[in-house]
């Protein structure tokens, strides 16, 4: 049964993309915009699937050309959906998990029937007596042994006290120095006797904890054995014909030494089973051509992250860059936004002095030098300056516009990060939030972290999260749109973007984010005022730049 679907309607005037979408950073092209709006319309018909797309879920939209050259598109989700693989309206999986007599299947149940057997074994009753029986042991040796110990105590006050008489005769010092070196010995050999009954208690509970630990160690082994068979299971194929399975994908990535000397580099589990690889597969092994395509949330968004519905997001990059490389290979994609220099020509200086200067920084263009573009503030500043020693002092995201303080020299660049570090700076930005933000003003204190399985996205995180605190004041409401100071008290990585964006915050992201919001022509978040002591003139500085928006 074929899995492309048509669109409800006329599409023939909406304009058709040249290249296929660069998937880690795109604007999403109208035709996937209806094509997820369809999507939408039809999972909001299906009560069955009701409970679980809004507890959240990604799904995933590719339009295509059939062999005929008509337009189409297809439709995925992430993971699985209420159990199963195989729901006629979305494309099937890269490889079905789920099949009964499939090896995920039945290996799945040899370790299930693993982790039965070493559940009854931590629970059992002789474990417990076991343990039990140890700590008992162990609370009657401490017992025993301070009440010898207050015993010798006694007896050592009283023969200091017979010594103290000077009336000893030397028998009598003797016997007192006898009794002092038998109790002492006594003492000893009673801290053996317990020594041997707790080494005999430990090892009849060493033996039983054995047996658990043997089975642990064969769990892990099948676990470790089926993840890199059902790795070579998942096979992918390119826009060339190509093939390679996960394992091969990953194969070839550059090798980094792991735990224990191991160079082999594993996917993370779930490679493979989102929305992204999903559509290009069926697209490919049905002789379709991928036009364009987009990733949007439907539901509730998880704990921690932010995801809002109906809004698109970017591929994840910690699973699906890799598979993507290889699977976007043949096909003319767009480069990827973050690695074209920005049109900016040279450096517009709001301040200069023999210390420092503050540029305005263009959105689009990076503060230091990246992994893909060498264009930025930092590289064209050392060109246009006589400056040693570090330069940029603080950094703005590529796409925020606004101020930025670079040092000379070193004790310059020093002194300035200190007071940042201390901070002692005012940054004040100017941002439009996607929403209607109720109070005037306030504090948002949400604790923030990397995510590690998608960077470079952050997520709220209340016990590993590192302190991040930001105080808001609305300017302007108008439209469902929000105009906001912003003034981060805290200086985390994202900071502004999280705590406008999340549930917990002020639920109303930065208009243009694409990681925690939805796209547009540029992230609406400008860096407008410094303030600050100079920490070398001791001048008050107060650089204002005007929002461009």
């Amino acid at each position: 049964m074929s899995k492309i679907h048509r669109f409800e309607q006329e599409v023939a005037g909406v304009e058709v993309p040249q290249r296929f979408t660069w998937p880690f950073h795109y604007v999403p092209a109208r035709l996937s915009v209806l094509a997820a709006e369809q999507v939408m319309r039809y999972v909001a018909t299906r009560g069955d699937w009701a409970a679980e797309l809004q507890a959240g879920k990604m799904l995933g939209v590719l339009v295509v050309r059939d062999m005929a050259g008509e337009l189409g598109f297809l439709a995925a989700y992430s993971g699985n959906l209420c159990g199963r693989n195989d729901h006629d309206y979305f494309v099937p999986p890269v490889y079905d998990l789920l099949q009964p007599d499939g090896e995920f299947r039945q290996g799945e149940a040899a370790i299930t029937a693993i982790n039965h057997e070493i559940e009854c074994l931590e629970q059992s009753d002789k474990l417990i007596q076991l343990t039990h029986q140890h700590q008992l042991l162990e609370q009657e040796r401490d017992e025993a042994i301070a009440a010898y110990k207050q015993q010798m105590a006694q007896c050592k006050a009283w023969r200091d006290q017979r010594r103290a008489s000077d009336q000893l005769s030397a028998d009598e010092q003797q016997k007192l120095l006898a009794e002092s070196q038998f109790q002492k010995a006594e003492l000893k050999r009673l801290r053996r006797h317990y020594e041997q009954i707790l080494s005999e208690a430990s090892h009849k509970l060493d033996e039983f904890q054995s047996r658990i630990n043997r089975l642990k160690a064969e769990r892990k082994r099948r676990s470790e054995a089926l993840q890199e068979r059902i790795f070579h299971l998942f096979v992918l194929q390119n826009a060339r014909g190509e093939r390679k399975d996960l394992m091969e994908i990953w194969g070839s990535l550059p090798q980094s030494p792991l735990k224990g000397g191991s160079t082999i580099l594993l996917p993370p589990s779930g490679s493979g089973e989102c929305c992204a690889p999903k559509l290009l597969q069926y697209a490919y092994r049905q002789g379709l051509r991928p036009v364009c395509m987009a990733e949007f949330w439907y539901g509730q968004s998880p704990v921690g992250e932010v995801r809002h519905h109906g809004h698109y997001y970017p591929a994840c990059r910690s699973k699906c860059l890799p598979i993507l490389t290889f699977m976007l290979q043949g096909l003319d994609v767009e480069p990827n936004p973050l690695s074209v220099p920005t049109e900016y020509d040279g450096l517009d200086i709001a301040y200069d002095d023999e210390w420092m200067s503050i540029v305005r920084k263009p959105a689009g263009m990076l503060s230091l030098p990246g992994k893909l573009l060498d264009d930025s503030v930092e590289s064209r500043y050392r060109c246009r300056s006589d400056v040693c020693g570090p330069v940029v002092v603080h950094r703005l995201d590529q796409e925020t516009s606004g101020l930025l303080v670079l040092a000379k020299n070193k004790t310059a660049h020093q002194a300035l990060q200190d007071l940042f570090a201390s901070r002692r700076v005012t940054k004040t930005y100017i941002a439009l939030l996607d929403g209607n933000v109720v109070s005037d003003e306030g504090i948002i204190d949400l604790p923030l972290r990397p995510n590690v399985e998608d960077r470079p996205r952050q997520m709220v995180d209340p016990v590993e999260g590192k302190s991040a605190v930001s105080r808001y004041r609305v300017i302007e409401r108008k439209d469902g749109i929000t105009r906001v100071a912003l003034q981060p008290l805290t200086g985390r990585t994202h900071q502004l973007r999280v705590h406008c964006s999340h549930p917990l915050g002020l639920n109303a992201p930065i208009v243009g984010d694409m990681l925690y919001g939805t796209a547009a022509s540029r992230l609406m978040l400008h860096a407008q005022r410094l303030q600050f002591v100079h920490p070398i003139t001791e001048q008050a500085i107060d650089i204002t730049w005007k929002s461009p928006f």
